[in-house]
């Protein structure tokens, strides 16, 4: 057999110094491992870089600067205008938004119930997830008219097939064990829907959610772009239309900075919101 090795004594004296994990971190270490404030810095940076470019191009009919656009927002928000057009937009994109998830909500139910319902939402997906709904706006105006529904349908349509196959698809991959703990305990019916499915499959659903909401918005901003609604209740896609034909570019610039924030301000806020309250409450999340 070998020879037992000789005990090692170490002082503690050579021994690295060790950081007390209980101490608390400083502002400076919370900020610098804060998600926003990275955020917060890329926008900065972005905003640098944007006044700099503007400059350097000295050409405000090519390239405003980022000055000239807040300046062009501040006027627009002031005498009334900027904001009619967001109200007018976000009207739209809720409504849209909420039929959609309704439509949705319907489809995938018939598609949990039934092998049949299955295949016509496999089948639906794959036909109508892929066209764009812009595509089907000329149809639009044939059957709506030119005004509020014909861009409430295209964005009926850019919203359901997303959150509809997210949906289906959270509910299939929810684990079998997970619900037969729940019949185990009692909970069938709605109760197992709502305390158990819901739940496990409601990070695919979310998902479908912010995905269902991107393609809404940028439906309803390139449909306003193309087509419009009418000079007196046109959105924020037509504010842009009508600035460009007028080669007032800064105010161009301050409908696209609008049209950023506004969905900066949903993703970040309102979804973000919901993910606390659900997914991150009930263990599903990060």
């Amino acid at each position: 057999m070998p020879d037992d090795r000789p005990e090692r004594e170490i002082s503690s004296a050579v021994l690295p110094e060790i950081a007390d994990l209980a101490t608390p971190l400083g502002p400076f270490q919370r900020l610098r491992g804060s998600l926003g404030f990275w955020r917060l810095v890329v926008l900065l940076v972005l905003a640098v870089a944007w006044e700099g470019y503007g400059r350097w191009i000295g050409n405000d009919l090519l390239f405003p600067t980022l000055g000239e656009t807040l300046s062009a927002l501040w006027d627009a928000t002031r005498n009334g205008v900027l904001p009619a057009r967001v109200f007018t937009s976000l009207r739209i994109l809720v409504t849209g938004y909420a039929l959609g998830l309704a439509a949705a909500a319907v489809f995938t139910t018939i598609a949990m119930s039934s092998l049949v319902g299955r295949a016509a939402l496999s089948t639906l997906t794959a036909m109508f997830n892929p066209l764009p709904a812009v595509a089907l706006l000329p149809l639009a105006l044939l059957w709506f008219g030119l005004g509020a529904p014909s861009l409430i349908f295209v964005i009926v349509h850019s919203v359901l097939w997303s959150v509809s196959l997210n949906a289906y698809a959270g509910f299939g991959a929810v684990n079998q064990t997970l619900r037969m703990v729940g019949w185990n305990l009692g909970i069938r019916g709605w109760r197992h829907v709502a305390l158990i499915l819901v739940p496990a499959a409601f990070p695919a659903i979310l998902s479908g959610l912010k995905i269902g909401w991107a393609f809404a918005w940028r439906t309803l901003i390139a449909a306003e772009l193309v087509f419009g609604v009418s000079s007196r209740s046109g959105g924020i896609g037509w504010f842009i239309y009508e600035n460009r034909n007028e080669l007032d570019i800064a105010s161009v610039f301050a409908g696209l900075l609008v049209v950023i924030a506004i969905g900066l301000l949903i993703e970040g806020l309102i979804f973000r919101l919901i993910e606390r309250a659900t997914i991150q409450r009930w263990g599903f999340g990060a």
